[in-house]
């Protein structure tokens, strides 16, 4: 059934585009898979660039949508990223794909399974959202489609992330297929034409500042005190003043390569390494470069750090990807 038949996947993230990449090459969706990215994105249109100049799996090609995205046939699977996107959540209730694929958005799938596993009265929402009753609803309906389609047999998540034990039986319960990949198709294809850094030490970029989970002074102080020379490589979502502060540091070298960094640093050496704090980028780095003796280090969060807006619960889902901890 994955082999034939068309697909049709929607995607929001340079991270979400990669993963329906890998999703084709597994074999997850059939060859006649179309990839639709959101436009007006630059990570985006980057992203797609790089990709088209390696050898994208059979039988699948990417467009830019010109206005609506796009809605899946009654015979075609449909691959999303964004389950909390309130157009993604409309769409899956007046459409009738064939089958869903949920591919990887960060953080955000985990919490998605947790949320489809609760029970049936949860509604699908973003963490921290502040939903109105009408949100709250479609999020609510959102989820019952989605627990349909897992009863039925007819939701797969693809994911590189580490689902707890726990939480992966719960959604092989469900119905749901979970399948886990290492990037098989990215790690077959030849490095990507960016300038290795020449720096020993990485530094991967965060959300947590901008997103208010963490306080600036203490992420920057902690960045300033690092042995250098650096090089750092931003998140998409990093606040413009805290990057330009970034840039003005002696002995930082900012690499504005705008796409995935599992794309940009595959290509590291043995003798240098990766720190980051704790993202999903740190599961996907380790499998890229584990097998080139190039560490991937994640650095605890010290309490102070956090901003009353980080719950205890969003604490413990950033320690899934803290293992190999590095001291702030």
């Amino acid at each position: 059934m994955r082999e034939q038949g068309s697909a049709v996947a929607w995607v929001e993230s340079p991270l979400q585009l990669l993963c329906a990449v890998e999703a084709r090459h597994a074999g997850v969706v059939g060859p006649g898979t179309r990839v639709v990215i959101r436009g007006r994105l630059p990570g985006l249109r980057v992203t797609r660039a790089e990709l088209d100049a390696l050898d994208l799996p059979a039988g699948l090609r990417i467009e830019t949508a010109e206005q609506a995205m796009p809605r899946p046939g009654r015979h075609a699977a449909w691959v999303l990223g964004d389950a909390f996107s309130g157009r993604m959540q409309l769409t899956s209730l007046t459409a009738a794909p064939a089958r869903m694929v949920v591919v990887d958005d960060g953080l955000a799938t985990i919490r998605l399974l947790e949320l489809l596993t609760a029970g049936p009265a949860t509604p699908l929402l973003r963490a921290r959202a502040e939903a109105r009753t009408s949100r709250r609803a479609l999020g609510l309906a959102a989820g019952i489609r989605l627990r349909a389609a897992a009863r039925a047999g007819r939701l797969t998540v693809f994911t590189a992330l580490p689902v707890p034990a726990k939480l992966a039986n719960a959604v092989r319960e469900l119905g749901a297929e979970l399948i886990t990949h290492d990037f098989a198709w990215l790690r077959s294809q030849p490095a990507v034409a960016h300038p290795r850094p020449r720096e020993n030490t990485v530094v991967l970029g965060t959300s947590l500042v901008r997103n208010g989970l963490i306080h600036r002074d203490r992420y920057l102080g902690w960045l300033f005190a690092l042995e250098g020379p650096l090089a750092y490589y931003p998140h998409r979502r990093e606040d413009p003043g805290d990057l330009a502060a970034v840039r003005d540091h002696p002995g930082v070298t900012v690499y504005d390569g705008g796409v995935p960094v599992e794309m940009t640093l595959r290509d590291l050496r043995p003798g240098q390494r990766v720190l980051s704090l704790p993202s999903t980028a740190v599961t996907s780095l380790r499998v890229l470069l584990s097998t080139r003796g190039v560490p991937v280090e994640t650095v605890d969060v010290p309490d102070d750090w956090w901003t009353p807006s980080a719950s205890v619960s969003l604490r413990s889902h950033l320690q899934m990807f803290a293992h190999e901890r590095a001291s702030p």
